[in-house]
């Protein structure tokens, strides 16, 4: 069967199953998809090389194979034509497909099916707990167009070079003041956010100032004057979504007294610059187990664990106000 064919084919299939949805809406994904089943093969009998199978794995990719095409299937009772689709890691991929096609029923607002390229149709990845790509009938732009790969060739890709380019184009969609989720360069990678969110407040002392040092690593513009706008936002957002933390005070984080002057000795002094000497030791920590993915995600660059803490006071150094971090600030550190 040329592609052609199997588009005439799907238009035929697209006509008929909206004829059936505007008598009698289809009422489920698994009814709609079985009546998609039935449909393809009694267009496509006098095929004999096709054979469509009623029973497949349930996870499988796509939904439907007929010979060398797949068609994923989806379905809505609402009035949209997008809807969240496929893993990217498309484990339980049907290996004989080599075209991938989209058929969506839509029963909401005046029911109708339509089928379009499935490549075409990506135009987001959502994550969970895998990334996922978001379809679109007759969508504006093609995912793939915007990660500039085509969809054979991403599919096939390690995991580790997926994430990547998912990665780019997830920061390239980044508003003012948002931060990714995590996203591992490894979908196995050893990251997990608590099922349930924790508050700030509620943890433990050393968890505590672990998480500081870890933020305050990433987020150097919190050195900046206590009358700076938003400059705790990345440092809040980092724990929100990294570790799960809510901080709904993100002056506990590095300003408040019990932080930056947990004696009271009335010493006075800049408190950001006390609150981060006593945390020195667990930054230096921080900047050799941190994950390299992270620096580059919240300062735009790579840099070896060696060189972070130096990196680190360069930034800090442009930020600060009325004080230098280099020059109270790790005095004693050497690199190892």
């Amino acid at each position: 069967m040329r592609q052609n064919e199997f588009e005439q084919i799907l238009e035929v299939a697209r006509v008929k199953l909206t004829a059936e949805a505007r008598q009698k809406i289809f009422l489920s994904s698994p009814q709609f998809e079985k009546r998609v089943r039935e449909v393809l093969c009694d267009l496509t009998n006098k095929y004999p090389e096709v054979e469509i199978d009623f029973n497949p794995h349930p996870q499988a990719f796509p939904d439907i194979a007929v010979g060398n095409f797949g068609v994923e299937v989806k379905f809505t009772l609402s009035d949209t034509w997008r809807s969240v689709a496929n893993s990217v890691l498309e484990t339980n991929r049907i290996e004989s497909v080599e075209k991938v096609y989209l058929i969506f029923g839509k029963m909401g607002g005046t029911p109708e099916v339509k089928w379009d390229d499935y490549e075409k149709s990506v135009i987001h990845i959502r994550t969970s707990h895998v990334p996922r790509f978001e379809v679109e009938i007759a969508a504006e732009y093609s995912l793939f167009e915007l990660m500039e790969i085509t969809y054979n060739d991403f599919r096939v890709l390690p995991m580790e070079e997926k994430m990547r380019y998912i990665r780019k184009y997830a920061r390239s969609r980044l508003q003012k003041g948002e931060r990714l989720w995590w996203l591992p360069d490894n979908i196995n990678a050893e990251h997990t956010l608590p099922i349930q969110a924790r508050l700030y407040t509620t943890l433990s002392t050393e968890e505590k100032t672990k998480l500081r040092a870890e933020a305050v690593l990433l987020c150097p513009g919190i050195v900046r004057s206590g009358r700076a706008k938003n400059k705790y936002d990345d440092a809040v957002l980092y724990l929100l979504t990294y570790h799960g933390v809510i901080c709904h005070q993100a002056r506990d984080l590095f300003s408040a007294g019990s932080v930056a002057n947990p004696n009271n000795d009335d010493e006075g002094g800049i408190y950001i610059e006390r609150a981060l000497k006593l945390i020195e030791n667990e930054m230096i920590e921080a900047a050799r187990a941190m994950d390299d993915a992270l620096f580059v995600e919240y300062w735009g660059e790579s840099v070896p664990p060696k060189q972070r803490i130096k990196k680190w006071l360069e930034k800090a150094d442009a930020l600060a106000h009325d004080w230098m971090p280099s020059k109270s600030l790790f005095l004693n550190y050497v690199e190892k």
